[in-house]
């Protein structure tokens, strides 16, 4: 695929981004029809109003493709709009600025662009696979921080219902290096593309390709590595298996951890 198709692909994607953007701006400080769904996560009006918009685009624009979205789907297609509406929601939903709007466009089951964008920060963070990382057209990098370096911080996320318990993985990695949990992941991986984060980890699974597809191209294209839990490759249009997001020094040492505390399914 040329680089000029890649291009009006990634504006299309920054448009959609910048009207999310203004959606879940549009709910944060009101009422936003916070609900939970099945699997006990939450869901707002947001989530579901952008969802929504995203596919009346494509389908307007691209009738070709498909869309994974978080909240619905539409159409079968090897190119899919992966999307996240709103990561971040249990932030979001109780008025906390820590939740971001996330799409790809993922082309047999590999991303080549992506596009997470922040309202509350007005940061868009954007890359076409082996064109480089940007944020706000600013080109951006990972570091270069090993784990037990003073400046490296990490994320690690979370939950009860998660495939895989990692509770014993994070102990080890706080004997040798900081972490926290920002709340949302995509957010987190943006650090790491920026250099402000080393690693995240992410135990997501079933339909989790969401929230990590635009991940994995900015990231990489930023210089770092994005993984499933245990090093491998995986495709980002169906549910995943985890995902390691580095700098990519500290990937290896981080599978290892992994692979010493828990067991690949």
């Amino acid at each position: 695929m040329n680089k000029n198709t890649m291009e009006e692909y990634l504006e299309f994607a920054k448009k959609i981004a910048y009207e999310a953007g203004k959606i879940m701006l549009k709910y944060f400080n009101h009422n936003n029809g916070s609900s939970y769904k099945g699997d006990r996560t939450i869901v707002t009006l947001a989530d579901t109003e952008i969802n929504s918009y995203l596919i009346d685009k494509v389908k307007e624009t691209y009738p070709s493709h498909a869309v994974d979205g978080e909240e619905e789907q539409e159409g079968k297609s090897e190119f899919v709009w992966v999307c996240d509406p709103v990561d971040g929601t249990a932030m979001y939903a109780r008025h906390i600025p820590v939740a971001v709007f996330s799409l790809a466009l993922v082309v047999s089951g590999v991303p080549l662009l992506g596009v997470i964008y922040d309202p509350f920060t007005d940061s868009l963070y954007s890359a076409i696979k082996g064109y480089g990382a940007y944020k706000n057209n600013e080109k951006i990098s990972v570091n270069n921080y090993a784990l037990d370096d003073i400046r490296s911080v990490c994320h690690c996320d979370m939950w009860s219902k998660a495939k895989y318990n990692v509770i014993q993985v994070f102990s080890e990695l706080s004997k040798i290096t900081y972490l926290n949990d920002i709340g949302s992941i995509a957010r987190a991986s943006c650090c790491v593309a920026t250099g402000d984060y080393t690693l995240t980890i992410f135990t997501g699974t079933e339909h989790k390709n969401c929230d990590i597809a635009a991940v994995k191209v900015i990231v990489e294209e930023a210089g770092g590595k994005v993984t499933d839990l245990f090093g491998n490759e995986q495709r980002y249009d169906r549910s995943i298996n985890g995902a390691i997001i580095s700098n990519g020094i500290v990937h290896d040492e981080v599978v290892n951890i992994i692979k010493e505390n828990i067991k690949s399914v």
